[in-house]
This record gives C-alpha cells, structure tokens and sequence, in this order.
C-alpha cells in the first residue's frame, strides 16, 4: 500500500476518531474503578479472564448503536420515539434520567474522594470542578470540547504504569486471563456480575449515538467509525485490565480484601507499590471523576431532549437550545450540590441508581435489537443473520445478568438490614448495669468535693454512669447540705433513692457506651 494511501486513511481516521473512543473510556467511572479494584483485592487475577467476553459484549452493543447513529442520522431517543410513540418514550426518558442523576451524583462523589487524597476538602474540589466542566461544554465547540475529552481520556493510561510499578505476576496474570477459573462463592458470583454490569449501562448507548450524529458521521464514515469504537473497547478493557492487576499484586497478597471507596484503595497501594504508584491511581481516579462529571450531564440532557423533541447539541448556542443547556446546567448544579450535603447516605442513593440502570437495560437493549433490523430503517446496513445470533444471545445474557445483579444487591441490602435490626434486639434485651451517682456540689457551696466522688465540668451536674457494683453507689451517697433534694433512679427490678445537692442536675450518660440501656430518672421535689 503506497505511503500517501497510508496517511490518507490515517487523516481519515482521526477525522472520525473521537465518539467511541470517548464513551468506552468514559465506562471506567468512578463505580468501574471501585469494582474492578474490589476484583483484584478480593480474588487476586481470577477475575481477569471475565475481560475477555466483557469486551465482546461491549463492542457488539456499542457498534448497533453506532451504526444506527451513521445510518439513520438520528439519536437513540428520536429513533424510539417514532418507532414506539411518546408514552413509552416519556417513560423510558424518566428512568434513564433518574438512574443518571444518581451516577451523576457518584461521579462528583469520586471528584471528592480522589482530591481527599491530595488534601484538598471537597468544599473546594466539587465546586470547582463543576464550574470546570459547565464552562467547557456551555461555551465550547463540539470539536473543541471533544478535543478536551480525548485528552481527559488518554491519563487513564496513568493505571497501565501504577500496574507497572506495582510489580505483577505476569505469569499468572497470563494464565488467569486466558484459563477461566470459576467458583460457587457468592461473592465471587457478585463480583463477576459487577464487572460485566459496569460495563455496559443504558447511558452509554443514548450518548454515543448522539455524539456521532452531532459530529455528522455518515454512511460514507461509518467504516473507520466502526474502527473507533472497537479501539475504543478494547482499551477501556486494556486499563479496567491493568486495574484489576496493580490491585492483585499488591492488596490481595497483603490481605486488604474489603475495599469500599476507590480512594481507598489507592491508599492502600503507598505502602505496598510506593508512593508513585499510589499517586498514578489517585490520579486516574481523579481524572475518571471529572471526565464522567462532564460526560453524564451531557449525555442525559442529549437524551431526554431528543426524546421530547427539544433543541439539543453542544454546536447549538444558549438561545438556540435553552432546554438542553439549562437541563445540563441543573443536573451539574444539583450533582454537586447534593454531595456537599454533610452525613447524606450517599451510597444507598447510588446504589439504587444501579438498581434502576439494572432494570432499563433489558428493555433498551430489545428496542434496539428491533430498531437495528427494520429494513425500513436501516436498509442494508440492518444485522445480518450470524450478527443476530450473536447480538441476541449477547443481549439475552446481560439481561439475565442484569437482573442476577439487582437480585443479589437487593439480597445484600436487606440481609444486612435485617442483621442491624437483630443485633439492635439483642442489645435492647441486655440488662443495664449497674449505677453509681458522682456529684459535686454547686457553685454556692463551700466547693469541696467529696471523697469517691468525680466533679464535672460543670459544677451544676451531678452524673449517673455505669459502675461494677450497686453498692458502690450507696456507699458514695453523701449529704451535702439541710435542704435535700429527693433524686429516683429506677433500675429493675428494685428502686433506688439517692440525694443531691441543692442545685445540682442528675445527668444520665450511660447512652454514651456500647450496649447499656438508658436509666429512667425521675426527679421529686
């Protein structure tokens, strides 16, 4: 092949080379990395061989939705509004929406997280990178924003060298990657369906379809299209890869097994790859965060905008399509915003999110199994046969496993409820313990305290606190002055009576400590 043929196709192909490349890295959110580290802290390389099927799955499904894109010149959204009318359309658009607020919401959780790393407080971090991403979509160019995203997306590559320093066991990792090993745990069967569930959500279809119609990639492109996006497949699977293997050489050997937080466990590698291969990771996370942080919003308001039939595109100015500027603009503001809110339960709000992404997949992936084979629609271009059989078969496996992830985490949820709930019983039914009453006498007093007794810090509390034996407390009674005040503390199954001084204040902190039962104080005159 002449040289100048070569550079022509290579021009060509950057011309078009941005959407799939960018959608597939944007899968390694701040969900993918904490799954895929959970992968490796928890079963070392034996999970790196689901990779393999995972990228099939994943090119499949994201080529439909590109060719579609390439044909039709429409978005997801358009295509299933004509096809299957608005109701279904508004109902699919308020799903995908709520599942997207919550991911949304995790990204801006992860910009938090992986900037707590470096010391920054996440006050500074979210706001800041919010105002980031809004300025660069909402007073940017498509071309230039895609430009912004391809270099977002090439720092992932920081987790091919923290595996690097992390210094692997090639061999096995070899060995595990291509020879399946399959166990009948249920935390292995967990973690499995969490990889492949990660990779592929509903969102990821709506926005790459979107993008290749906003870029004006046709028919004539839609050959090196296709090539961008199965690049872009394999190297996301390439870095959720080289994830998983800095987490097997490094946490699974040292026994750190549970991870819950992705800035975990880039903690936990300074100590067992060294610092630079903890801060590639913090990095990548980092990067991850915002990069999702600015494609989410995006890819909602494309979504929802086209589904209803509003103005949508980033080449669009603010007056040509408010509804989809100030759509993205809300969804950044309320993201953000709600992670800032101190001690919300962050983690249930996401989990349910994935429980949504879970229960819309299925249906999206049957509309656009149906949509792909209307010759009206695409023509020549719809799936062959061989190609059927193998997008249907995909499909039919991620469905079940779709719903085989929202069985088990629904299953975790509430067993753990319940375990909460039973312990919560048990401590209930625990007999309190023993009292003792220290007092220190008022400020009008002579100020002595007495013997056996602890002042507070205030000398207008006297404080009940457990103590080993009941007759102590008798024994630390004292009176303090002529006028006596009659103070009740009832314990089962006797009454007790004990005397204050004149203006003291019985305090009950026996709540304070792990398993006692609050004391019934009553006070008399």
């Amino acid at each position: 092949m002449p040289l100048r043929s070569i550079r022509f196709r290579v021009v060509a192909f950057l011309a078009i080379f941005g959407p799939g490349f960018i959608t597939a890295n944007v899968d390694n959110d701040p969900g993918g990395i904490l799954t895929y580290s959970q992968a490796g802290a928890k079963f070392g390389y034996a999970l790196l061989w689901t990779l393999i099927p995972t990228t099939i799955a994943l090119i499949i499904v994201q080529e439909m939705a590109a060719r579609m894109g390439a044909v039709t010149g429409k978005g997801l959204s358009d295509l299933i509004r004509e096809e299957f009318g608005f109701r279904v359309t508004f109902f699919t658009m308020l799903i995908l929406g709520i599942a997207d607020f919550g991911n949304i919401m995790s990204e801006f959780a992860g910009v938090a997280s992986g900037m707590g790393l470096f010391g920054v407080t996440k006050y500074i971090a979210v706001p800041i990178a919010a105002a980031i991403v809004w300025v660069m979509v909402v007073s940017g160019s498509y071309k230039m924003v895609e430009r912004i995203l391809i270099g977002f997306s090439l720092l992932y590559f920081a987790y091919v060298a923290s595996a690097l320093l992390a210094h692997p066991s090639w061999k096995s990792a070899v060995h595990d990657t291509i020879v399946p090993s399959v166990s009948r745990s249920s935390d292995y069967l967990v973690v499995v369906i969490g990889m492949i569930g990660t990779t592929i959500t509903p969102w990821m279809q709506f926005y790459l379809q979107g993008s290749i119609v906003e870029k004006g990639i046709g028919k004539k492109q839609y050959a090196l299209s296709r090539l961008d996006v199965i690049s872009g497949c394999i190297i996301t699977d390439v870095i959720a890869f080289f994830i998983v293997l800095s987490c097997a050489a490094t946490l699974y050997p040292a026994g750190i097994r549970d991870i819950t937080d992705a800035a975990q466990a880039a903690d936990a590698l300074k100590p067992l790859a060294g610092q630079w291969a903890a801060l590639l990771f913090a990095i990548g996370l980092v990067n991850a965060s915002v990069l999702s942080a600015a494609i989410l919003p995006l890819a909602t308001a494309y979504n929802i905008c086209e589904g209803l039939g509003f103005e949508s595109g980033i080449n669009k100015r603010f007056s040509e399509a408010p509804a989809f500027y100030w759509l993205y603009t809300l969804l950044i503001a309320f993201g953000a915003g709600v992670v800032l809110i101190p001690h919300l339960p962050l983690l249930k709000v996401i989990f349910y999110s994935q429980v949504v992404n879970g229960v819309l997949l299925p249906f999206l992936l049957i509309f656009m199994l149906i949509l792909v084979n209307k010759k009206e629609l695409m023509g020549e271009y719809k799936n062959s046969r061989m190609i059927n059989v193998m997008a249907w078969a995909t499909s039919a496996i991620l469905i079940v496993l779709s719903f085989a992830y929202m069985y088990t985490q629904l299953k975790d949820q509430f067993s753990k409820r319940h375990e909460n709930n039973t312990s919560s019983y048990q401590q209930s039914r625990r007999p309190a313990p023993p009292v003792d009453v220290l007092m220190q006498k008022d400020a009008g007093s002579d100020g002595v305290r007495h013997e056996g007794q602890r002042g507070s810090s205030r000398p207008d509390q006297a404080y009940i606190v457990p103590r080993e034996s009941k007759q102590q407390a008798v024994k630390r009674h004292r009176h303090t002055g002529d006028a006596q005040k009659k103070i009740a503390v009832t314990k089962r199954p006797q009454r007790y009576e004990y005397e204050a001084a004149p203006g003291t204040q019985l305090v009950d902190v026996a709540h304070l400590l792990h398993g006692a039962r609050k004391q019934h104080v009553a006070g008399a005159g």
